[in-house]
């Protein structure tokens, strides 16, 4: 039988298999993930006819005469390269930027994949939905990210206890060109003693040389309360601030529970003076832990100031919080999932773990966009997005395939005349050993 014929078989079944490639690759152009294969071919073996002989002295040498078998597939190779991100504004959808994977687990078997088109099921458990494999990465207690890698598990149900306040910022300005409060009798209803407000004595006649000020705080079983303070100038460059106990004896408060009063300093510039820049207010709430809450004035042009303007003093940023259920949750770009409480309060939950390897594209692909460790590939690399690895995480994405379909168009022309020249050989050399055959007649 003629070599050629052999040959040209093994050319015909080689660019076949590159034809399924390519075929494999266009139907999953629309694959979320997909990274899409390559084929290379090798020769065959070479039959020696005759070996290669070194120069006699005289002469030349001979090289040697050898005659192919054919052509096999030297690689089918696993092209890596990033697919483009497409937006889906699901919150759980997750598109890695970079060369890294996310990690999967089905009982203590660990598989790796691009694909990031997670749901939360029954139990809050991030899963892949092709399989119900459950997303890996590390777990928050209170707030905090634990070092073990885990299932992550969203607790929807759960709820986060009342914070007590212990800290309010009052910032703004007083107005330096304020005259100083008359605590004499200005309207005739007696001197002022003790605290006041907007409907008691003397204040319509200090307008301009008192403010107000109020914020909502907490208690430690999240019970609100309206605390107000009211500042007044008492001389050039000092101002007295006090509670105002009316809203909080109304709530149940012991007016004799009650406390917090002090005086501010404030130097030639306008900025407060650092020994009077803290007071400190505390009260009884009935049935829950004393409170005691620190009034930050701030420091500098950047804390309360006393400069020639409009008197805009106001209380802000307490760091307290009523209790709240989980409602929602978020992933950022380095993959920490962060859940949003009814009470308004954020708080971690998980992060993803990410897996590098040496040699991805020696992974073993095992369906469901799923890859596999292989011998080849290296062992998995565990790390965080921004944190041992270079890949960033988009939320509200997915990863496309990275199939070019002008590539595999053109591939696919090339293998087609592939299969057609291999063929024409065959048949070639069918009709030569046709020819052979008649040679008896």
């Amino acid at each position: 039988m003629l070599r050629s014929l052999f040959a040209g078989v093994s050319g015909l079944r080689n660019h076949q298999a590159r034809l399924d490639v390519i075929g494999n690759n266009i139907a999953n152009v629309n694959t979320v993930a997909f990274k899409s294969g390559r084929v290379t071919f090798k020769e065959g073996f070479a039959q020696l006819l005759q070996g290669a002989s070194r120069p006699p002295g005289n002469q030349g040498g001979i090289n040697p005469i050898q005659v192919g078998l054919g052509m096999q597939i030297g690689s089918v190779d696993t092209l890596m390269s990033q697919g483009n991100l497409e937006t889906t504004g699901l919150n759980t959808d997750v598109a890695i930027q970079g060369d890294s994977f996310f990690v999967v687990r089905k009982g203590n078997q660990s598989y790796y994949t691009r694909s990031g088109n997670f749901q939360v099921d029954a139990d809050g458990k991030l899963v892949s939905p092709t399989n119900g494999f459950i997303v890996q990465g590390r777990r928050a207690v209170n707030g905090v990210l634990e070092n073990s890698v885990q299932d992550i598990q969203l607790p929807f149900g759960q709820k986060t206890p009342a914070k007590q306040t212990t800290s309010v910022k009052l910032r703004g300005n007083l107005d330096a060109a304020a005259p100083e409060f008359d605590l004499s009798d200005p309207d005739g209803a007696g001197p002022l003693t003790g605290g006041f407000g907007p409907d008691t004595q003397g204040v319509a006649a200090n307008k301009a040389s008192w403010t107000e000020a109020a914020i909502t705080v907490y208690d430690s079983l999240g019970t609100k309360y309206d605390l107000r303070i009211q500042i007044y100038k008492s001389g050039p460059g000092t101002w007295e601030w006090q509670m105002d106990d009316t809203s909080l004896v109304a709530a149940g408060v012991p007016s004799g529970s009650i406390n917090g009063s002090g005086t501010l300093t404030f130097r030639d510039d306008g900025t407060l003076d650092p020994a009077t820049a803290s007071g400190t207010i505390s009260f009884s709430p009935p049935g829950a832990s004393d409170m005691s809450v620190t009034l930050d004035f701030g420091s500098g042009v950047d804390g309360l100031s006393q400069f020639s303007s409009t008197t805009n003093a106001v209380l802000r940023d307490q760091n307290g919080y009523t209790s709240g259920t989980l409602q929602n949750f978020t992933i950022d770009r380095a993959g920490v999932i962060t859940g949003s409480f009814t009470n308004g309060v954020n708080v971690s939950l998980a992060q993803i773990v990410l897996a590098d390897f040496n040699n991805p594209a020696g992974l073993l692909r095992i369906g469901d966009n799923m890859y596999q460790e292989s011998g080849n590939s290296g062992g998995a690399v565990l790390g965080y997005a921004l944190e041992g690895s270079q890949s960033v995480l988009t939320s509200g994405a997915l990863e496309m395939s990275n199939v070019d379909l002008a590539n595999e168009f053109t591939a696919m022309i090339v293998a087609q005349r592939g299969f057609q020249a291999n063929s024409k050989v065959i048949t070639t050399s069918d009709e030569m050993l046709q020819e052979l055959v008649n040679l008896k007649r």
